[in-house]
């Protein structure tokens, strides 16, 4: 695929990014798209390999490596570099609904299973897959196609994240009736206010939502299924329910102090920012959801987390440090961590970039966590105390802990404080509401492997049914879970 010797005679190149400094100044997305012929070379570095990894979507030692979507990629990388676009699209759209998404916040599970990254650097299938998408949506490509023929069933999908989007637009295309409830006022879910503007333009999710309400699908906002509306109410008017909620349980920290003014969740101040940002045209610059001004401690050093470091810097903060709790990874592959598997390897990213431009250090403190949050007498926060950690197995299991380490408590000051510490499932209410089994972490139970719940005609997909994960396997769950709701409804199903 692609040119038989492309990938020794071109380098990997990766789209150019805005620099640092320049960028914070603007919550507009910093990557930029290269020219078609440099893209037509990077497509030239898709080799042959006869057992194209990047495609797998498997697990190896519990981690996943290879597409979930098991996107086609050495076959519109052959197409980008022979210039068809045209074809790439098709290749591509074959199996991924929403690749604007992707091309844009998925971590590339592809990439690191690449054969050419074996030895040399792999293809640049991330910045590919984007380049075939916008180039569609600018050459017009990219228009609506709505089904010529229409079932006499309906679909309610609750929910608008990527799980939802996925599975109504697959619904949709296969010709039933479709309507998508959202609690919030903007379709998107995650994407929409999860995801910060920077790593993901509401415009390109607004552009997605109008091409899909062209298709025939409609939606519904402010809407909050379990309390607007029954499940009772719902089951009467659609033929079937499918629920993609989302994990929006936040994991909290149960420490001296918690009840100070000025800790957040994480997701409610990026959701706050986005939402100001849309809304006035700017980013909050003052008040308590504002991080201007103040000393920030991120708790939590995952993606969430950055954003948050990221977000923090545009706002103009005075200071900003991120406590994670794990060790610093190696800067390359041990070992015991082969390819394909997925790399463990240290990340800096750009939002610890951006952090690292400002105030000339890494922001992160590796091996630390939260003791306890300091608060003036008038209740507000003012610092935190936190205590370094290290790993010591636990005799009764046999697993391996963080324990502390004595004597090296120490306090930071604070005037705001971000939990990105992950989610513990789905809100408990929705699951409730229709009487579903639920999993000891939570999330909505189904066979495995499948998307039928406990209660005839309920589905359910995405992060509410296997836990916190990432878009790509949001929109994979969407996908497998409307073809089980197209069986469900007509006895068969021809979707992929």
């Amino acid at each position: 695929m692609g040119k038989p010797t492309g990938f020794m005679e071109t380098a990997r190149k990766e789209s150019p990014v805005r620099p640092p400094l320049e960028r914070i100044k603007d919550f507009n997305e910093f990557h930029t798209l290269t020219s078609d012929k440099e893209r037509q070379a990077q497509g030239a570095r898709c080799m042959n390999c006869g057992v194209p990894f990047c495609q797998s979507g498997m697990m190896l030692a519990g981690m996943a490596t290879g597409c979930p979507l098991h996107n086609l990629i050495p076959e519109w990388n052959d197409e980008i570099y022979h210039g068809n676009w045209s074809h790439a699209l098709s290749r591509l759209t074959k199996t991924n609904n929403f690749p604007e998404f992707t091309g844009r916040v998925c971590p590339a599970l592809c990439e690191a299973a690449c054969t050419c990254g074996l030895y040399d650097s792999p293809v640049t299938v991330h910045d590919n897959e984007l380049s075939i998408i916008e180039k569609a949506f600018e050459s017009g490509e990219m228009v609506a196609r709505p089904p010529k023929m229409r079932s006499e069933k309906s679909v309610a999908v609750i929910g608008s994240g990527p799980s939802g989007l996925a599975c109504a637009d697959q619904l949709n295309h296969r010709g039933h009736n479709v309507t998508v409830f959202e609690r919030d006022d903007r379709i998107g879910g995650l994407l929409m206010y999860g995801i910060p503007n920077m790593k993901l333009e509401k415009r390109i999710v607004d552009r997605r939502v109008a091409l899909m309400k062209e298709e025939g699908v409609i939606f519904k906002t402010g809407v909050d299924v379990g309390k607007d509306i029954s499940p009772e109410e719902l089951q009467k008017q659609f033929d079937a329910v499918v629920l993609c909620c989302g994990a929006g349980n936040p994991r909290d920290l149960n420490l001296p102090g918690r009840d100070a003014a000025g800790i957040w969740f994480a997701v409610d101040f990026l959701r706050q920012t986005t939402k100001t940002l849309l809304n006035t045209g700017s980013a909050p610059m003052d008040g308590d959801a504002s991080a201007h001004g103040k000393h920030v401690i991120v708790v939590g050093g995952g993606d969430t987390g950055n954003d948050c470091v990221g977000t923090c810097i545009r706002e103009g903060c005075a200071s900003v440090t991120q406590i994670e709790m794990m060790p610093r990874l190696p800067d390359s592959r041990s070992d015991s961590n082969p390819w394909p598997q997925w790399p463990r390897v240290c990340k800096t990213d750009y939002g610890q970039e951006e952090a690292i431009a400002v105030f000339g250090h890494d922001p992160r403190i590796f091996e630390s966590t939260v003791k306890e949050f300091l608060k003036t007498p008038e209740g507000n926060l003012c610092g935190v105390k936190i205590v370094s950690v290290h790993s010591e197995k636990d005799e009764a299991t046999g697993r391996n802990r963080m324990v502390e380490t004595p004597g090296t408590e120490r306090e930071l000051p604070a005037d705001m404080v971000l939990i990105a510490a992950g989610f513990l499932g789905p809100r408990p209410y929705i699951a409730e509401a229709f009487g579903l089994n639920t999993t000891q972490r939570t999330t909505v139970a189904t066979e495995d492997g499948k998307y039928r719940t406990s209660v005839p005609g309920v589905f359910c997909a995405g992060d509410m049914h296997r836990g916190q994960s990432l878009v790509v396997w949001a929109i994979t769950e969407g996908r497998a879970a409307a073809k089980e709701v197209d069986l469900y409804l007509m006895g068969y199903s021809n979707m992929l």
